[in-house]
């Protein structure tokens, strides 16, 4: 019998250091599946900075470059601008890249730099010890808001719609944002990411996959309780789908003989 399904060659066979429930581990999953696919895995980088995303060289059997906490579009840049015909990943999670690298992230995406950003969002500090960050929920209690997230307290705010800033700028081409709650979203998150490498394959601009994933340990709940946490209370704030869309329009102008 033909084997149509495997374990990916760009991931390698080993234990999981993430916690029970985590999303990162199916992110994984289907970020190396779509290398495969793509044969590029003798052609793909990622840069993933402190945070969960630290552990992302354990498990990708690809290049990859650990840049400083916030640094990672940076690095991405460099990487990219060397290596043009490389698929170039910025692996970020929610503090890194909408706290610290928050300037990085949106000057890297205004200059319309070539490279796809995976952001895991699971609206909290996760390895640091269940923080608050710019994307936690009002009412969400954190280990520095016990009493949950106050727009109205100071230094609280407001939570970051990542996607949808981003979407403003315009060296911006595909935005989408997915989620791992279920076998339909995670099949949806994998045409995005999977349409989000081809653009950046083509030339097209700066691309980016929000993925809306659970963190039962810091959330305090069981693996179940964090999924339905997530469904009732991220989505209905961070609403799925694709948020930005010019590929085919840009497309079109590229066979016409435009530029990219």
């Amino acid at each position: 019998m033909k084997k149509i399904l495997g374990h990916p060659e760009s991931l390698h066979k080993k234990q999981t250091k993430y916690c029970g429930g985590c999303g990162h581990g199916v992110i994984h999953r289907l970020i190396a599946g779509i290398i495969d696919e793509m044969g590029l895995r003798e052609r793909a980088i990622m840069t993933h900075p402190v945070g969960c995303s630290i552990w992302a060289d354990l498990y990708f059997d690809f290049d990859t470059v650990q840049p400083p906490h916030g640094r990672t579009p940076a690095a991405a840049t460099g990487v990219k601008r060397v290596h043009p015909d490389h698929l170039v990943i910025c692996y970020q999670g929610d503090g890194d890249m909408a706290a610290i690298g928050t300037a990085e992230m949106i000057h890297a995406a205004n200059r319309g730099e070539k490279f796809t950003t995976i952001f895991v969002n699971n609206a909290i500090y996760g390895m640091t010890g269940g923080q608050m960050a710019p994307t936690t929920l009002l009412g969400q209690k954190a280990t520095t808001a016990p009493l949950g997230r106050d727009a109205d307290a100071a230094g609280m705010g407001f939570p970051i719609r990542v996607a949808e800033l981003i979407a403003t700028l315009e060296g911006t081409r595909y935005i989408a944002r997915g989620a791992v709650n279920n076998a339909a979203n995670v099949r949806k998150t994998r045409q995005y990411i999977k349409k989000a490498f081809e653009a950046q394959m083509a030339g097209i601009g700066n691309t980016m996959v929000e993925i809306l994933s659970p963190c039962p340990t810091n959330w305090t709940m069981d693996s179940i309780q964090a999924i339905e946490w997530l469904e009732q209370n991220m989505i209905p704030y961070y609403p799925l789908g694709e948020v930005k869309n010019t590929l085919d329009s840009k497309v079109a102008c590229l066979q016409a003989g435009g530029s990219k």
